[in-house]
């Protein structure tokens, strides 16, 4: 986004902006909520209806499509104090330190970081400490209001698991990136240290699964009736002995605690993984009790037709050096790093059945209707101010009528 004024302050004048590639092809009310979302969804409405909302001199309406190098006009004043931009928290020199020891590649559409075991990577009820909380270490000032744009997490680790995590910097990278996880593009192979050895050597993990039912939606089980679809692809790299074995994972869904869950599912639950695999995933001797689970690497598609540290083909490739405990547990039972290279098992994204394709349409209806929902509050609250004013209006009449006003003709 440029503007003749990049103060993004309560503006007394016409400000002008040009679309920049970044907002390429999304919804001009979407544009205001990256870019101004001080204006309010019944402001931009209100404007839209008026003709003071202006795309290369013509009128717009909010659900229309804007382009990257149009122009938009946007009339002065409009801001709701309860909208204000958001600055960056402030973080001790101690948390900025933290952030940027986790990045292991950065590139103008992504930061990819190794998040460490331990480190959650959003904040919940008890949790103060995340990634999503040290993203503003990443916040550059662009001499806005808001101090610039806020990267985004688009997707997830679970708190005891290592590895790649994906940032992206900007809105638009972030709709592209999870577009790429949406539609199992992108590729992630983790490794695993695992109790005992599977007796097929490699295959697929095919499991439906569903929230356990009184855990408070914190555990997750396999089940066959109600579950959703769930499928991870596995292959023992190595073993030691009928004690352990090294696999390496691939998900082809993104259910919460997969991999986890699959793995105690066929009787070879995670090394440290308490939750799922009791006592029984704690190993004697030397190896840790932290969880052996790390996102080795992710190969992904990036917006960027040339991405620097990408492939040179538009793709970021990245890999993710294993935490101490992890490294420690592989040097103890004889496993060396060489002996894989981490490659997927799949070259393309897999195919959906009609009923992934299904769940698919049902997840993107409620994503739909999540997202209508801030602009259905804004009209209500148009509709309902008008309905005031009208009520008013006929109480005046009617006092009116009792002062010995002239009455309406109807």
């Amino acid at each position: 986004m440029t503007e003749t004024n990049t103060n993004n302050a309560p503006s007394k004048e016409v400000r002008q902006f040009t679309v920049s590639d970044d907002d390429d092809g999304v919804r001009l009310d979407r544009w205001f909520k990256r870019n101004l979302p001080q204006i309010g969804f019944a402001t931009i409405s209100r404007w839209a209806r008026t003709g003071q909302i202006r795309v290369d001199g013509r009128r717009a309406k909010p659900e229309d499509r804007i382009s990257a190098g149009q122009v938009l006009r946007v009339p002065p004043g409009g801001e709701a104090k309860h909208k204000s931009p958001k600055k960056p928290r402030e973080l001790t020199d101690e948390d900025i330190a933290e952030a940027r020891a986790m990045v292991i590649r950065e590139t103008p559409s992504a930061i990819v970081l190794n998040k460490p075991p331990g480190l959650a990577t959003q904040g919940g009820s008890k949790t103060t400490k995340h990634v999503d909380g040290l993203l503003d270490a990443f916040v550059e000032d662009d001499g806005t209001a808001s101090g610039g744009v806020r990267p985004r997490l688009v997707h997830r680790l679970d708190k005891d698991t290592s590895g790649v995590l994906l940032i992206a910097r900007t809105p638009g990278s972030a709709a592209s990136f999870s577009r790429r996880f949406a539609g199992r593009s992108a590729r992630k192979v983790y490794w695993a240290l695992v109790v005992g050895v599977p007796q097929v050597r490699e295959g697929t993990i095919d499991a439906p699964l569903a929230k356990q039912p009184g855990s408070g939606g914190e555990k997750m089980h396999v089940d066959e009736e109600e579950g959703a679809l769930a499928k991870t692809r596995y292959r023992v790299i190595e073993r030691a002995g009928m004690k352990a074995a090294w696999v390496e994972l691939e998900p082809l869904t993104g259910r919460t605690h997969q991999l986890r869950v699959h793995l105690a599912a066929i009787g070879h639950p995670i090394v440290g993984d308490g939750k799922y695999g009791g006592q029984e995933s704690f190993l004697t001797g030397s190896i840790s009790r932290k969880m052996h689970l790390h996102a080795r690497r992710l190969i992904i598609a990036t917006p960027d037709s040339k991405d620097s540290g990408g492939t040179g083909d538009g793709k970021l490739d990245v890999t993710a050096e294993l935490p101490e405990h992890f490294a420690a547990s592989m040097q103890a039972l004889g496993f060396e790093e060489s002996q894989s290279d981490a490659s997927p098992v799949r070259d393309e994204a897999p195919e959906r059945t009609p009923a992934e394709k299904k769940q698919a349409a049902r997840r993107h209806a409620k994503q739909y209707r999540k997202d209508r929902r801030g602009e259905r509050r804004g009209r209500t609250t148009s509709a309902e101010t008008t309905k005031k004013k009208e009520k008013a209006a006929d109480k005046a009449a009617a006092k009116g009528k009792g002062k010995g006003a002239p009455r309406r003709r109807r």
